[in-house]
C-alpha cells in the first residue's frame, strides 16, 4: 500500500517556536513545495490539504481526506536528542463509519502505534486535544485515519515543545448562554480557564472564592460545584472537583486539580431546588482561585455581563426506563393547558425504525410544573417488526372545541425513511396515525390511521411536520407534512424525492386531505396561517444553509416562493419552529426557532418579525442555548405576554419561557 503523506522537517536542534496553525500555506491545494524558517514542507493533494474557514485558531487547518489509510507524516530532520512535549487539536469530519484514527511515531526505522485517537476525537469545533510524550530519538510522527470517502479528520495548532517548569501565564472567565434546568445536576453558570506554559512540575488550583452576585433568588440554589475539563471546552464538561450546599453570596469551596500545560477549562455548576421559579435567572462569578504553592490568580472580569434564565429539564435520558427522547411538539389548549409531546426512545437515540413511542407531559402553571408523562401512542413492542415503533409528533388544538390531535408515523418493521416503499399496506409503508384528546389532555383515544385519506400509493413515505399544527380563522384543520414521490433509478430502486406539503380537514378531524409538495428537497415544515388567510410554510431544505419559505391560498393546491426563500432564515439542514403571537391592538407577530448556524446544531435561538415574516430584525435575535445539540424546538403561546420553547439537547427535552418584552428588546 502506497502513502500519501505530508513531509513537515525541522532544522536541526530546533523545535517549534509556535503552534503550526497552517496559516502560512496557500489554502485548497495541495503543496509541492513550501520552505519556512524551520524547513520545509511537502504535501500531496491526494491525501492532505490545507483547508480554510474551519480551525482550532486562525482561519486554516490540515484535511487529512477520507478513504482506507490515508496519512500525514512529520519527519524531524534528525532524531529528537531529549524528549519533547507534542500537542494538537483534531475534529473528526463525518459521524458515519468506519472511523479509525491514531498516532505513529518512527523509532529506529521502524513505525509503531503511539495512541490511538479514535474515541477522543470529536465532532466539531475541535473539541480534541492530544498531549503526549516524545522519547528520546523520536525520528517522525504520522497521523493515519480510516474514514468513509469525502470525509476525513481536520489537524491544527500541532507543537512540539521543549519540557520545561510549569508556569500560569492568565485566567480569565466567560458565561456562554447556557439555562439552568430545574432537574440538572449540572447546569454550568460562567466558566473560567487557567492557562499554563511547561509541563515538569505540574501546578495544582486547590482554593475557589466563587459569587452568586446577580442570581435573583439564591434560596432557589440547592447546591454549588466546581469542575474541571481539562482542555474540552463544551459548557458543563468535565467532573466535580469541589461541592456545596452551604449556600450564600459569597462562597469559597476547596478541591484539588492538577493542571495540564496549555489551557484548563472549569465551570462553576448549580442545581436548582425544584420549585426555582421560571421568571428567575442564576449567575456567577469568580474572584479568585488559589494554587497549591499558595499563588492566588485574579481574573481581570469577575463575572461576564449577563445572567443564566431558569428552565426545566423536562425529560433526560433514563427517565421512566427510556434512554433517550427527541422530537418535541407543543401546544397550548384553550385552557391554557400546555401539551408537550415527543418521541421516548427506549433503546437509544436512533431514528425509526425501533423501539420509540410517543410520550406526553401536561403542565396546568405555565411550565413551572409538569405531571408524569403518559404513553399515548404505542403501537406494540414485536421484535420481528422493529418493536413497531411510532414517532415524529405534531400536536394541534381545534379551537372551536378544544380537541386535541397528535400526529405520529408508524413504523411496522423497516417502514420509515429508508425503509418505506410504495404501496398503503403496513407492511409496505409508513402509516400516517392520529390520536385525539377531549378532556384536555387527560385521557387519549386509540390510534386512528388516516394513511390511505392523505398518501397516493405511488409515494413512498408519508408523515406529518412534526411540531405542531393550527386551527384556521374559519375552523379547518392543519398539519405540516412531508412525503416521498415515486421516483425510482433505473434499476428500480428508490430514490424518493422529499417535498413538503399540508393536510387538512375541514370537518374537524372526520376526513383529511393532502396538498401538493411545495418544493423538492424539503422535509419537516411548519405551517402558519397570516393575516390574509393565506398559509404559510417553512421548510428544512436539504440543500442546506437557508430555510424554504412559501405561500399557498388554496391549501396547498398551488404554491408561490416567498420574498425571503432561502434567503433570510439561516439553517444547518434541521427542523425548526414557525409561531404567530395574535396581539390586540398590535401588530401581529411571527416568531422563529433553531439553531441559527449553517453548520453544525448549536445557537439554538429565537427571531420575531413583525412585517408577516419579511424582515427579521437583528435586535430580535435571542440566543438561549449556545450548546450542541439535536437541534428540533416548538414554540407555543403562554397567556397574553409569554412564549414557551420546548427543545432538544443531546437526546433530551427541555422548556423554556420568555415574555414578548425581552423578545422585543429595544435598540439602544
Amino acid at each position: 500500500m502506497v502513502m500519501r503523506s505530508l513531509m513537515m522537517f525541522l532544522m536541526a536542534g530546533t523545535v517549534c517556536a509556535a503552534p503550526e496553525s497552517f496559516e502560512a500555506i496557500q489554502a485548497g491545494a495541495g503543496i509541492s513545495q513550501y520552505e519556512v524558517g524551520y524547513g520545509s514542507w511537502q504535501t500531496s493533494a491526494d491525501s492532505a490539504v490545507v483547508i480554510a474557514g474551519h480551525s482550532k485558531t486562525g482561519s486554516q487547518s490540515l484535511h487529512l481526506k477520507g478513504g482506507e489509510d490515508q496519512s500525514v507524516e512529520l519527519m524531524f530532520k534528525q532524531p529528537l536528542a531529549e524528549e519533547m512535549w507534542l500537542s494538537f487539536w483534531s475534529e473528526r469530519w463525518t459521524s458515519r463509519t468506519p472511523f479509525e484514527y491514531k498516532l505513529e511515531v518512527k523509532i529506529g526505522g521502524q513505525w509503531r502505534t503511539k495512541k490511538d485517537l479514535s474515541s477522543e476525537t470529536k465532532l466539531g469545533d475541535f473539541h480534541a486535544r492530544t498531549g503526549l510524550l516524545l522519547e528520546q530519538g523520536t525520528e517522525g510522527l504520522r497521523w493515519v485515519a480510516t474514514t468513509p470517502e469525502n470525509t476525513g479528520v481536520l489537524i491544527d495548532d500541532v507543537w512540539v515543545q521543549k519540557l520545561k517548569p510549569m508556569m500560569v501565564s492568565s485566567i480569565e472567565t466567560m458565561q456562554p448562554v447556557v439555562p439552568v434546568l430545574v432537574g440538572k445536576s449540572v447546569n454550568p453558570v460562567v466558566g473560567f480557564t487557567v492557562d499554563t506554559d511547561g509541563r515538569t512540575e505540574p501546578k495544582t488550583v486547590e482554593e475557589f472564592q466563587l459569587s452568586l452576585e446577580g442570581t435573583g433568588r439564591i434560596q432557589d440554589i440547592k447546591s454549588v460545584s466546581v469542575l474541571y475539563a481539562g482542555n474540552e471546552e463544551e459548557p458543563g464538561a468535565g467532573k466535580v472537583i469541589a461541592t456545596s450546599s452551604d449556600i450564600a453570596e459569597m462562597m469559597t469551596l476547596k478541591g484539588s486539580a492538577t493542571l495540564e500545560s496549555g489551557r484548563n477549562q472549569f465551570w462553576v455548576s448549580v442545581s436548582l431546588k425544584e420549585n426555582a421559579s421560571l421568571d428567575g435567572s442564576v449567575d456567577a462569578g469568580i474572584s479568585k482561585v488559589k494554587l497549591g504553592d499558595g499563588a492566588e490568580l485574579q481574573p481581570s472580569v469577575v463575572s461576564p455581563q449577563g445572567a443564566q434564565r431558569i428552565g426545566v429539564a423536562l425529560r433526560q435520558g433514563g427517565d421512566d426506563g427510556s434512554k433517550a427522547f427527541r422530537i418535541p411538539g407543543m401546544a397550548t389548549t384553550n385552557k391554557g393547558t400546555l401539551i408537550a409531546v415527543y418521541d421516548a426512545r427506549w433503546n437509544g437515540g436512533g431514528d425509526l425504525p425501533g423501539n420509540v413511542d410517543v410520550g406526553m407531559s401536561r403542565s396546568t402553571d405555565g411550565g413551572q410544573s409538569w405531571e408524569d408523562m403518559k404513553i399515548i401512542m404505542d403501537m406494540g413492542d414485536d421484535p420481528k417488526w422493529h418493536h413497531d415503533g411510532i414517532g415524529d409528533p405534531a400536536v394541534l388544538v381545534d379551537r372551536s372545541n378544544n380537541r386535541i390531535w397528535v400526529a405520529g408515523v408508524w413504523s411496522h418493521g423497516n417502514r420509515a425513511w429508508h425503509g418505506s416503499g410504495q404501496g398503503m399496506k403496513p407492511e409496505e409503508t409508513g402509516q400516517f396515525m392520529l390520536v385525539y384528546s377531549d378532556d384536555d389532555g387527560k385521557s387519549w383515544s386509540k390510534p386512528i390511521n388516516i394513511t390511505e385519506q392523505v398518501k397516493k400509493p405511488e409515494w413512498h413515505y408519508m408523515l406529518q411536520g412534526p411540531g405542531a399544527g393550527i386551527t384556521m380563522k374559519n375552523g379547518t384543520l392543519v398539519f405540516a407534512a412531508q412525503y416521498q414521490d415515486g421516483d425510482k433509478n433505473a434499476d428500480g430502486k428508490k430514490v424518493g424525492t422529499p417535498y413538503s406539503t399540508i393536510i387538512y380537514s375541514k370537518d374537524h378531524g372526520k376526513t383529511w386531505q393532502a396538498g401538493n409538495g411545495i418544493k423538492s428537497n424539503t422535509t419537516e415544515a411548519q405551517v402558519v396561517e397570516l393575516g390574509d388567510g393565506s398559509l404559510m410554510l417553512n421548510c428544512r431544505d436539504n440543500r442546506g444553509s437557508y430555510r424554504t419559505i412559501g405561500l399557498t391560498y388554496d391549501l396547498g393546491k398551488t404554491w408561490e416562493l416567498h420574498p425571503t426563500d432561502r434567503e433570510a432564515l439561516n439553517e444547518p439542514i434541521c427542523m425548526a419552529s414557525l409561531y404567530r403571537f395574535e396581539r390586540e391592538g398590535e401588530a401581529d407577530l411571527l416568531l422563529f426557532s433553531n439553531p441559527n448556524t449553517q453548520s453544525g446544531r448549536n445557537h439554538m435561538s429565537i427571531k420575531v418579525s413583525d412585517d408577516e415574516g419579511l424582515t427579521w430584525p437583528s435586535i430580535w435575535h435571542s440566543l438561549y442555548d449556545v450548546r450542541s445539540c439535536s437541534g428540533y424546538s416548538c414554540l407555543t403561546r403562554i397567556g397574553n405576554d409569554k412564549v414557551g420553547v420546548l427543545y432538544e439537547g443531546p437526546h433530551e427535552i427541555y422548556f423554556l419561557r420568555f415574555t414578548l418584552e425581552e423578545l422585543l428588546r429595544e435598540s439602544k
